[in-house]
């Protein structure tokens, strides 16, 4: 379920609209086709703009329109066209500028074009409700009643039709990216740069197992039975393991609240349109996304989603910033199109549990915070003493929603490579341009959906970043604290969070 394309217009002949109007219509039809992948953008320019409308009740994939409008900076994208299409082209994204600037101007004359007919058509109404309170013959009346119906059908079928163009232009204009940092490497994930490197690989003396054969052995994962139950990528976990689970989850929350952050489970079911305005795709053939047929919602695959709507459609007073959050959750994903020994056990599953942190503040503070939340990271896997390297993510492996993105890769000695475990993303004003969540500067107490409020608002910035999925964790723990007898050691900081087991041993021998 995605913004989707328009029906056919109402025929314009009939407002006897000028013959540019008519060439217009044609062009509109002409670019009439199938819902581009939702990719949707901000631009940090102006910052005023109404708040996005709400998502509405879920509709069938036979009658698709806009569920809701992003406050996208449409002026701003046209006067800077060149550096929007520049980053474009640096983003390796689909999206059709040129399109979006020619719906757009023509969204503007059909504005004009529109208030004219407005009030021509408001006149004629006027001059029929005159007419009415005269004393008139009742075939006479009726014929007037007609009349002013007719003209009110005119008024409501122009309305409809400008409603029809602002919806194409929506969703073109969502297949923008946002903005890219000057300082993101332009290029491929192989153009990626290292930021930082942590430790270095632990050399073994002896012949090692990956984390599959070790779960095996030691009776704390089983993927055969998960795979007969629920099919592939999923899994149970067992015994130490999920002591494991639970304490990596205590252990990461209760870390990251020392930095102020705080602490949330959220709903693990959202609706699609939520999904859409944090920039995932709850439809298509590659999606991620689980949705639930026979109705609007999805199931989350990051706490991000929740998250980033809890303050939807919301004014926040600027003292309350910096909001910051950590999220415990479930995560679902249908991981379409991975296979191989890159996804092999634990590292790519459908189904795990993640800590989230998620912060919301003022635009100019938005690049601090992003160093703060990947330097939270390096100091949580510095702790278990993983050997890591940090990375500033390459143009064309940023999502859309992605100022900029660093990703922490751990080296993972079962599997013979380095892994992503974490990522730490600056997404500007994408998200809570599409979210509808700003701030008024200065004192103010904040107001739900802008009532009772004035003055100039600004759009929050918003920041996520990985501080534990679970599953690859548990990779880098059992493949990196191996032992020659099979066995495997629990880090002394997550002794605390499994009731003090130090080491992972056979069942039976």
């Amino acid at each position: 379920m995605g913004l989707q394309s328009c029906t056919k217009l109402s025929p314009f002949s009939i407002f006897n609209l000028p013959t540019t109007l008519n060439r217009f219509s044609y062009r509109f039809h002409h670019h009439l086709r199938s819902p581009p992948p939702l990719l949707v953008r901000a631009l940090s320019s102006s910052s005023t703009a109404a708040a996005p409308q709400p998502p509405t009740a879920a509709i069938s994939d036979d009658t698709k329109v806009a569920q809701w409008k992003a406050a996208i900076d449409f002026k701003w994208i046209r006067d800077n066209k060149e550096a929007v299409a520049a980053n474009i082209r640096t983003r390796n994204s689909n999206a059709n500028l040129q399109l979006v600037l020619e719906l757009y101007d023509n969204m503007l004359n059909l504005q004009k074009v529109r208030l004219q007919e407005v009030e021509r058509l408001r006149a004629e109404r006027n001059v029929v409700a005159n007419k009415m309170k005269a004393k008139l013959e009742p075939s006479e009346r009726q014929k007037l009643i007609e009349e002013g119906k007719n003209l009110k059908d005119v008024l409501v079928s122009l309305e409809e039709d400008l409603l029809k163009l602002t919806d194409e232009l929506q969703q073109e204009a969502q297949c923008v990216p946002n903005m890219t940092h000057p300082d993101a490497p332009v290029g491929g994930e192989d153009c990626s740069t290292v930021r930082k490197v942590v430790g270095k690989p632990r050399e073994f003396g002896f012949a090692i197992k990956d984390h599959v054969q070790l779960g095996k052995d030691l009776d704390i994962i089983d993927f055969d039975a998960a795979s007969e139950v629920s099919g592939s990528k999923f899994y149970y976990l067992k015994n130490e393991a999920v002591l494991l689970e639970m304490g990596l989850v205590n252990w990461a929350v209760s870390e990251v609240m020392k930095s102020g952050f705080t602490p949330l489970t959220t709903p693990e079911i959202v609706r699609s349109s939520i999904v859409q305005k944090c920039g995932f795709q709850p439809r298509g053939s590659n999606t991620q996304v689980y949705s639930i047929v026979g109705s609007d919602q999805c199931l989350i695959g990051t706490a991000e989603i929740p998250v980033g709507g809890i303050h939807m459609d919301s004014i926040l007073a600027e003292a309350s910033l910096p909001l910051k959050y950590v999220a415990f959750s479930h995560c679902f994903r249908t991981e379409a199109g991975a296979a191989g020994t890159a996804t092999r056990g634990l590292y790519r599953v459908h189904q795990f549990s993640k800590v989230e942190m998620f912060v919301l503040c003022r635009p100019e503070e938005s690049d601090s915070f992003h160093e703060e939340l990947i330097s939270i990271e390096e100091d949580l896997f510095s702790s278990l003493g993983l050997h890591f390297k940090t990375l500033d993510m390459a143009t064309e492996d940023l999502g859309a929603p992605a100022y900029r993105k660093f990703d922490v890769e751990a080296w993972m000695p079962g599997l013979g490579r380095y892994g992503e475990i974490s990522s730490a993303s600056n997404c500007t004003d994408y998200q809570s341009r599409r979210l509808g969540i700003r701030y008024r500067p200065g004192p103010s107490t904040p107001s739900k959906k802008g009532k009772g409020s004035s003055g100039v608002t600004q759009f929050v910035h918003t920041l996520n970043a990985t501080a534990c999925a679970v599953p690859r964790m548990l990779v880098c723990l059992l493949e990196n604290y191996q032992q020659e007898d099979g066995t495997v050691v629990v880090p002394e900081p997550l002794r605390p969070f499994v009731g003090g087991l130090e080491v992972i041993d056979y069942k039976y021998r």
